[in-house]
């Protein structure tokens, strides 16, 4: 038997571009990228696992350089070669890259780091654990969120999935939660976590349940798969779909998607928030098309919340 080859995509770039060329090696169908950096451009790697036609990833980078909103002399240097790489342990090698991330009270963190806390198998440097995000778990009000994404999106390091979890740390008290867009189900886990049994918890539309949705229905069973690791996944309602005029009202909201997303969706995500909607995974370029939106549904008060070229709007 033949040993398993991957398809690699070597995109050379600025380092201005590095976002929107990892969502355009996505969009194209890679199962992961790995980006380089140098001192003055940026390798941006994509893995597929089956040939693909050299000019439709071409075609998906320049799109998503131009929802990015980058200039021409940007997209004119993309440089783009493809190789054949010989199959390995893709997960082992992510495992010792992927560190936990704090957010507020929240510390996001992979399993393999959580199953023995406080100990030297945390992977701590540090045999003491001060310097290791999961030490200040003890005795304290921290929340850990294990996330074992798979597939999905979310692990808490990307800053549209930071900003969500800094407006639920800021404004959640309890209560019902939707969250559009699951991804890994790190939100809704965390909503779920923050819940104290006096505010209620589980039933069908009761005070405090928690609905999540996406279109991806392998994300939707990460998500569950992940609210089970966290012994939250019997206060969570997972499914496959999206807001619409029949999605249950919430007391808090979260939509990390994308601009143009949330856009078509947002008077259904408006008319399912009986209190705070957060909008996420929206590029500080395009804020004035949301925030138009919202104008247009009377909406003209809101907070805007920044992490790099993301934004998320606290409505």
């Amino acid at each position: 038997m033949s040993e398993k080859q991957w398809f690699a995509f070597d995109v050379t770039t600025t380092p201005n571009n590095r976002e929107a060329i990892e969502y355009g090696l996505m969009e194209a169908g890679a199962l992961g990228t790995e980006t380089v950096d140098s001192e003055s451009d940026v390798l941006v790697i994509g893995y597929f696992e089956n040939p693909v036609d050299e000019n439709k990833v071409r075609r998906a980078l320049v799109d998503a350089c131009r929802i990015h909103n980058q200039v021409p002399s940007e997209i004119d240097r993309v440089d783009l070669k493809v190789r054949a790489v010989a199959d390995r342990d893709w997960l082992a090698e992510w495992k010792k890259s992927w560190q936990p991330v704090q957010v507020g009270r929240f510390i996001v963190a992979p399993p393999w780091l959580v199953s023995v806390p406080g100990d030297v198998a945390t992977g701590s440097s540090d045999p003491s654990g001060a310097n290791y995000p999961l030490a200040t778990a003890r005795g304290t009000d921290t929340i850990v969120i294990q996330i074992n994404p798979g597939m999905a999106f979310g692990t808490g390091t990307h800053e549209t999935t930071r900003l969500c979890l800094k407006a639920i740390d800021k404004y959640y008290e309890g209560g019902s939660f939707l969250d559009v867009g699951a991804g890994t189900g790190v939100l809704a886990i965390a909503a779920a976590k923050c819940q104290k049994p006096d505010t209620g918890w589980g039933g069908e539309g009761g005070h405090g349940s928690i609905h999540a949705c996406d279109v991806d229905a392998d994300a939707i069973e990460i998500a569950k798969e992940n609210a089970e690791l966290n012994d939250v996944g019997d206060r969570i309602d997972f499914h496959v779909g999206t807001v619409d005029e029949q999605s249950n009202s919430a007391d808090f909201v979260c939509a990390n998607l994308t601009a143009t997303v949330i856009v078509e969706l947002l008077p259904m995500l408006v008319g399912a928030t009986c209190g705070r909607l957060v909008l996420s995974g929206i590029l500080d370029s395009q804020e004035e098309m949301v925030s138009s939106r919202l104008a247009e549904l009377g909406i003209t008060e809101f907070e805007v919340d920044r992490e790099g070229e993301w934004i998320a709007l606290v409505v």
